[in-house]
């Protein structure tokens, strides 16, 4: 078995609505998604975390080096490729764009032995996850404390355990729409806040300090990713957990700050990290240094099911009689083709995902979600 082709296809959809994060805004969806073909008709998919263009335009670049190679051949080909772009940095579209490469390789492999990614991973240790429900970006023209704090009632009615917010934005705004939230789900509903390093390490810290009595489980980028140093006084600072990671591609990014402790809990996306090869030393990083593990997630389905399969081996950290469960994120932002790429979505049951047990990633690709979302002029 030999790859024949690697291509890209740039999904983008044009929002009704613009929303926005403290550190981007968001008017259209787009997407990148690598689709490799072999010579006997094995396909794999993968995707890019990060903007479709400049990532398609990497996967292209490394393109070359992947026709007529043995897919199987995963290690290999990492090792190829991240020695080929060396030179231009180990982090952002050099990594993202590997990531997308990687999946797809491990998709197939799956789909040649038959077998799901997480049983080539080691063997799944779960068959379900719970997930969280990712949203309350702000929306323009609309008064942010009201409209958050509905959305998230919305989210524990549908039966999610925890939700994600989004703050970064003004310390005393942010303050207000943390307790309308945690009034709109109640106190069993856990909460989780992301500044999206909208913050400085003072803003940070008095909002940690102000926010700790809404019982926080974890405090995502406060600030810069790459500010170290930040991290740490942000951690030692104030009294919530300090979770990062979702921009520290690969296991050189992770190293220092896992070893160091900048962070109680790391988020590796399997879409920039460097797909299932890479994402496995981080893991086993992470557990050396008695780091917890929440993977970063967003994306189309296919992001999706490549995090599952990747939870549903990832081993409990310590090992114990009822070990601590991984959780999903799901972003439940406006996107059309997050799940219509699917031929069969991957969607939630009272806040509960089952992760695929088909061979490979264990989904298929509706083709003609792909042209119907496609990027084209406008």
């Amino acid at each position: 078995m030999r790859i024949e082709a690697v291509r890209t296809h740039l999904l983008d959809h044009r929002l009704d609505h613009a929303f926005e994060s403290a550190s981007m805004r968001f008017d259209r969806r787009q997407h990148c998604l690598v689709e490799i073909v072999c010579e006997d008709g094995t396909v794999g998919w993968g995707e890019c975390l990060g903007p479709a263009g400049p990532n398609a335009g990497v996967v292209a670049a490394y393109a070359a080096r992947l026709v007529g190679r043995d897919p199987l051949e995963t290690e290999k080909i990492w090792l190829e490729l991240t020695n080929a772009l060396r030179d231009q940095g180990q982090r952002g579209l050099t990594v993202t764009a590997l990531s997308g490469i990687d999946i797809a390789l491990w998709d197939i492999k799956g789909k040649h032995f038959g077998v799901p990614v997480s049983t080539l991973l080691g063997g799944r240790f779960r068959e379900t996850v719970r997930a969280y429900a990712t949203g309350s970006f702000r929306k323009d023209g609309v008064e942010p404390v009201a409209d958050i704090s509905a959305e998230v009632a919305g989210y524990r009615a549908e039966g999610f355990h925890a939700v994600k917010i989004k703050i970064g934005f003004d310390v005393e705004e942010d303050l207000r729409v943390i307790a309308a939230v945690r009034d709109a789900i109640g106190p069993d509903v856990r909460l989780m806040i992301d500044g999206n390093h909208g913050y400085d390490v003072l803003e940070a810290i008095e909002v940690g300090c102000r926010a700790w009595d809404y019982g926080i489980d974890w405090f995502e980028e406060p600030v810069l990713p790459e500010q170290l140093s930040a991290y740490h006084a942000v951690r030692d600072g104030q009294p919530i957990p300090v979770a990062g990671g979702e921009t520290w591609h690969g296991r050189y990014g992770f190293e220092e700050p896992l070893r160091t402790r900048a962070v109680d809990i790391a988020q590796p996306d399997i879409c920039g990290t460097g797909g299932f090869t890479e994402i496995r030393r981080v893991a086993d990083l992470a557990a050396l240094h008695g780091v917890r593990l929440a993977p970063h997630v967003w994306g189309t389905g296919v992001a999706i099911a490549a995090s599952l399969q990747f939870i549903a081996a990832l081993a409990p950290n310590p090992p114990r009689r009822s070990p601590i469960e991984p959780i999903l994120e799901f972003d439940r932002t406006p996107n059309p083709f997050r799940q219509a790429v699917l031929a069969t979505p991957i969607d939630h049951t009272d806040g509960v995902v089952a992760i695929p047990d088909g061979p490979g990633l264990g989904i298929e690709i509706d083709r003609a979600a792909l042209e119907t979302y496609a990027l084209k002029d406008d």
